[in-house]
């Protein structure tokens, strides 16, 4: 997963560095045409086209039945039916494709998180950063939180023993990009912190290395193997889509666009949906 996470990250960085300063929606519309169209182009190749083509002419003609005998009771229930058993047909002959495309697209889904989930800090903002053990020590834990210019650490660590958890609350001061380090026992961890309005990749929590844990959380290197330390997690507002004035969950703008540009280029590519 790191070799992965490691190639996706500056490519979705690439691919959105020129909507960077526009609103959401303009690189989300681009990430949703260039996902429908890559669905369609494995949904063509990995479907039998001619037997979807045929299931749909089926269900279209149980449909012309049912407006033709409106008044044969016995004829619309049989179509009916008919309508039920061709729909499993269909949804049989589309469980292949749906799964070549689930794997790439929670890898696809898991990088725009990180660039639509969450907002940037704004100077004069609070927030808090939270770094928890994998084991109880034995007591306090010496550690400490260092900042550079441009945020600060408003209070000193509060220790809270029965979640084995540091927690510091630091004050974001000016625009810009940031790396904070933790220092605890003998090392030194670090944790981007980014005060920016930009649409940038944020990451609210870097964890241990694991498959479910980098596959969840991409936006930053995982922490080393052998670190005492479970996770440095960074509270990022969460965030939304401006859709004409609604604001909308990132992920159900993208499933909208992405299924709106696939019906809309499917006739095009010739696909058969």
């Amino acid at each position: 997963m790191s070799v992965v996470n490691g190639l996706l990250r500056p490519l979705f960085d690439a691919l959105l560095l020129p909507f960077r300063s526009l609103p959401p929606i303009v690189g989300l519309l681009l990430v949703s045409l260039v996902a429908s169209v890559g669905m369609l182009l494995v949904f063509k190749k990995t479907s039998n086209q001619a037997k979807l083509e045929a299931v749909k002419r089926q269900i279209h003609a149980c449909l012309f039945e049912i407006r033709l005998f409106s008044d044969d009771l016995p004829a619309i229930l049989r179509a009916q039916m008919e309508i039920l058993r061709h729909n499993l047909k269909y949804l049989g002959l589309s469980a292949v494709p749906m799964l070549w495309m689930i794997v790439p697209l929670l890898f696809v889904i898991a990088q725009l998180q990180f660039h639509y989930g969450y907002r940037g800090l704004r100077p004069g903002e609070d927030f808090i950063v939270k770094a928890r053990l994998k084991e109880d020590p034995p007591s306090r834990p010496a550690a400490s939180l260092q900042a550079p210019p441009g945020i600060e650490v408003a209070t000193p660590a509060v220790w809270i023993p029965s979640e084995r958890e540091l927690a510091w609350r630091l004050r974001a001061r000016e625009w810009g990009d940031y790396e904070l380090k933790l220092r605890l026992g003998g090392q030194e961890y670090s944790k981007t912190a980014q005060v920016s309005k930009q649409v940038r990749r944020r990451s609210p929590e870097r964890l241990t290395p694991g498959f479910w844990n980098e596959l969840l959380y991409p936006a930053e290197p995982p922490l080393p193997k052998e670190s005492s330390v479970a996770s440095i997690a960074l509270a990022y507002p969460e965030d939304a889509v401006s859709i004409f004035g609604w604001q909308v969950n990132w992920l159900v703008a993208f499933f909208v666009l992405s299924v709106a540009f696939a019906f809309a280029l499917r006739g095009r590519m010739g696909v058969t949906l």
